[in-house]
């Protein structure tokens, strides 16, 4: 379980193809000390394994499952990467229950400057527009952000300076991948309800 308040920005160093598999080894000078082989990382809110650590430098193997539900397999040498390491029971929850589970890949649509800070539009897939509320939590890139208004399939949200710097959005264009965590609570909320319905006369 992770909150979405991103700890460092690492550097991809290696994106190299394993048979069907993808060796990541991102330099994360500020984690890589922390952590231990097996421990659980999120790396653009994608919950990854440590399965290798030489010194600033971090080794997670992506599987077919991952590349194929995530934009994992478009990083490249020299990529930005958000990290953050699991919620522990002494941290305080600043963000959001984010598991690390993407559920799908979202593509920018427009960064308009808005005072310091920066307001973005983000193009969601189409089935997950029903977890999505105006005001509600989303993370994006594993960042826990506020929906600021809804449009379609098309959400915004406002970035402050401290986001734009301290992550891997202020280095983004039209047009890039995010991946997109809904919120856990209205997954939960829909599955229950749908069997209080299935019940009714």
């Amino acid at each position: 379980m992770f909150t979405g308040l991103i700890q460092e920005v690492g550097t991809v160093k290696k994106a190299q193809k394993e048979g069907f598999d993808l060796r990541l080894v991102l330099e994360s000078p500020q984690l890589a000390p922390k952590v231990k082989l097996g421990d659980s990382v999120a790396v653009n809110g994608c919950c990854l394994t440590v399965v290798d650590i030489q010194k600033d430098l971090l080794s997670f193997q992506a599987v077919p499952e991952t590349l194929n539900r995530t934009a994992i397999g478009s990083l490249k040498e020299g990529s930005q990467v958000n990290l953050e390491l699991p919620l522990t029971l002494s941290d305080p929850l600043g963000g959001h229950f984010v598991q690390g589970h993407v559920d799908g890949v979202g593509h920018i649509t427009a960064m308009t400057p808005e005072g310091l800070g920066c307001r973005m539009a983000v193009q969601l897939p189409k089935d997950l527009i029903r977890y999505v509320v105006e005001k509600g939590s989303i993370a994006l890139n594993g960042i826990s952000l506020t929906v600021a208004s809804l449009s379609g399939d098309e959400i915004e949200v406002a970035l402050i300076p401290h986001t734009l710097q301290n992550t891997d959005l202020g280095s983004k264009k039209i047009g890039d991948p995010l991946h997109v965590e809904v919120d856990l609570l209205a997954k939960y909320v829909e599955k229950l309800s749908a069997g209080y319905m299935e019940k009714r006369p």
